[in-house]
């Protein structure tokens, strides 16, 4: 994408006087670092920084509202790690819901928010989240080729608690036809996992493709997901669900609203006048901002020195899934204009394997039943099945006294020959490469798995001999797996009498290495209601406004259920742009 090609001939000229020099690589006509004197390379009411769900949605409402925007992206692809993701998205009482017949509340869901986050979140931004969300998704909607489904069954994540929905409130995108995009397509950040080759598989889907071995319904699915496959490849069309179907249903939005959307333009500061931002900074020169600047440029997940400094040990880059150009620039930018900074130390958490390449965020794996976490002495120290976030949040707080990271995921070959593991179908061998890099064990005997993960072998078998007892009786005595509803979404309904719990008994025996792994990054800057940019003393940072992982979170330290990223991502996107508007 090129910057406005309404810049005049004199604005070029000024440019490269001042010393910029040609950036094809860019895009942009010129290059050079920013300074006092920096040309200015085009000019909007409104400036996006970052083309993920939050900037995507904020750039498509304010264009909606009137406004002229740009979308400024560091990286070469658009999307962000929501094209990356599942795209699941929590906004209670949505129009996609209520046409699926949810039985759904303003009061169930506020109450439900207020219990899940605590007091360590304003009130009044949770009740914008819940007042904005349904409208948001209607806009999108609207504006864009983007449909959604409910995802039935997918347990809001503390379902026991009041208003908690045990059938779920999490929506996902529908298959989209990627030609919407025509050339633009080959702009789209890829998947972080490619689905079957073939099938149009729908983030649900994975509950029961993993079980297609053991279950008809998981084998009737895979079936449905070859026949979508075939019926798009025959029309011709270039299917795409989850989380590429919602980043490029947001830029054909963009495309028809004729927003443009300029890629390899990281930030490098925000332009400040008379104590308002009015502009950014990239390498080219100035964007100026009539109105204001919205930050959607996602967490520091790839910052190593920042994860050093704000959250506890061990952490580091290596066990992260978001995108790699997520390194707190817009972050680090309001930090430097007076931005108060909440959530710092903590991350969409949860367990991961770390696979040679990329680490594997492991969700279904650990819950499927016949498997149980130890941590570094051998025994149990979690339930395997809680939400993601928790999981490591225990992680974290056990380590100092008793070892969990790395913790190890144990399964027997029972559970490898009846379930899918990653995309590794049952029976198969797994890589060898999994094993050279130390992410996998294996041995003969319960001991010897002890012995080769460094656990004490006795220790271990006696921690197995005691959960395959509570598998067969279906109680969990120690750590309660199974109790809450959300347990049993990734499970067996075959295995009786707790979907949860099976025995490991059959030879030979696995161990997965599992460290605290996570989607992104949750702390950021701390904003209002109107997803207004605040200091610390609570003033507000006129111009300047943050949304996604570039702001704290309004789940607090917490997690509603599946989209609880995305669906205020893009809520707090279209807040901003509204308010923007409004103005």
């Amino acid at each position: 994408m090129k910057p406005d090609s309404r810049l005049s001939r004199r604005q070029v000229l000024r440019g490269t006087a001042a010393g910029a020099g040609i950036a094809l690589a860019s895009g942009l006509p010129f290059a050079g670092t920013a300074s006092a004197g920096a040309a200015v390379i085009g000019e909007y009411d409104v400036v996006v920084v970052g083309a993920g769900a939050a900037g995507m949605t904020a750039a498509l409402t304010a264009a909606r509202r009137g406004l002229s925007c740009v979308v400024l992206e560091k990286a070469a692809k658009f999307g962000g790690s929501a094209a990356r993701s599942g795209a699941g998205i929590w906004i209670p009482c949505n129009s996609v819901l209520a046409a699926a017949g949810v039985r759904d509340s303003p009061e169930l869901a506020a109450r439900y928010l207020a219990a899940v986050v605590g007091p360590s979140v304003p009130v009044s931004r949770q009740q914008a989240f819940l007042a904005n969300g349904p409208a948001m998704l209607s806009f999108v909607m609207a504006n864009s080729p983007l449909r959604f489904r409910w995802m039935e069954g997918y347990s809001d994540y503390y379902p026991e608690l009041p208003g908690g929905m045990p059938n779920g409130r999490s929506i996902e995108p529908d298959q989209l036809d990627g030609n919407v995009l025509g050339a633009e397509l080959a702009n789209l950040n890829p998947p972080y996992l490619a689905t079957p080759a073939g099938m149009v598989v729908f983030s649900a889907d994975y509950k029961w493709l993993a079980l297609a071995a053991v279950n008809p319904k998981g084998a009737a699915v895979a079936a449905a997901c070859l026949a979508r496959g075939t019926a798009a490849a025959l029309a011709g069309q270039k299917p795409l669900t989850m989380g590429q179907s919602l980043a490029a249903g947001l830029r054909a939005g963009l495309q028809r609203a004729g927003v443009p959307v300029w890629l390899n333009t990281p930030l490098t500061d925000l332009v400040i006048e008379n104590g308002k931002v009015t502009g950014v900074t990239v390498a080219a020169g100035v964007v100026k901002a009539r109105r204001g600047v919205i930050i959607g440029s996602g967490g520091f997940e790839h910052n190593a020195a920042m994860r050093a400094e704000y959250q506890r040990q061990p952490i580091g880059t290596q066990w992260t899934v978001g995108a790699r150009s997520n390194t707190g620039d817009g972050i680090l930018a309001g930090k430097r204009a007076g931005a108060a900074l909440d959530l710092m130390d903590d991350a969409w958490w949860g367990p991961a394997i770390p696979l040679p390449g990329e680490p594997y965020f492991c969700l279904a794996e650990r819950t499927l039943p016949g498997g149980l976490m130890v941590d570094g002495t051998g025994k149990r120290f979690v339930n395997e099945a809680a939400p993601y976030s928790d999981v490591v949040h225990t992680m974290y707080d056990r380590n100092p006294t008793s070892p969990t990271i790395p913790a190890w995921l144990v399964v027997d070959q029972n559970y490898r020959n009846r379930y899918l593991f990653r995309d590794i179908a049952p029976l198969l061998p797994l890589p060898d490469e999994w094993y050279s890099a130390g992410a996998v064990k294996k041995a003969w005997t319960v001991e010897g798995l002890g012995t080769a993960i460094g656990v004490p072998p006795q220790t271990l078998r006696a921690t197995v001999n005691r959960f395959n007892g509570q598998a067969l009786s279906g109680v969990d005595g120690d750590f309660r797996r199974g109790a809450s509803v959300y347990d049993h979404y990734y499970t067996d309904p075959y295995i009786l009498p707790n979907s949860c719990l099976a025995a490991l008994w059959e030879p030979p025996f696995y161990a997965f290495k599992i460290v605290p792994g996570d989607l992104g990054t949750k702390g950021g800057m701390r904003t209002d209601a109107r997803a207004r940019v605040l200091r610390a003393d609570g003033s507000v940072i006129t111009g300047l406004y943050a949304a996604g992982n570039a702001s704290a979170a309004v789940m607090g330290p917490s997690y509603a259920g599946a989209g609880s990223t995305i669906g205020p991502a893009m809520t707090f996107g279209y807040v901003a742009a509204n308010d923007l508007a409004d103005g």
